[in-house]
């Protein structure tokens, strides 16, 4: 008896989730359609390039004496 019981349960939940699924994909099967179908607008890029300028050295301060790598190189 407990068997038939668990079956009868576990059919009519199943069944249920069945047709909810059903339901909802007639339901919105029209969305879903569109929403496959859609093209967005395509739209010109937008580039952001940033410009860097250096400052020019101050004459009150000392700039650091450049080595060339040639003389590390022994």
């Amino acid at each position: 008896m407990f068997t038939f019981v668990a079956a009868t349960l576990f059919l009519g939940a199943f069944l249920m989730a069945v047709g909810t699924i059903a339901w909802m994909f007639l339901l919105y099967h029209d969305k879903m359609i569109a929403a496959l179908q859609f093209e967005p607008i395509p739209h010109t890029p937008v580039y952001h390039v940033r410009i860097r300028r250096p400052r020019a050295a101050d004459a009150g301060r000392v700039a650091a004496v450049r080595v060339p790598n040639s003389v590390f190189a022994a």
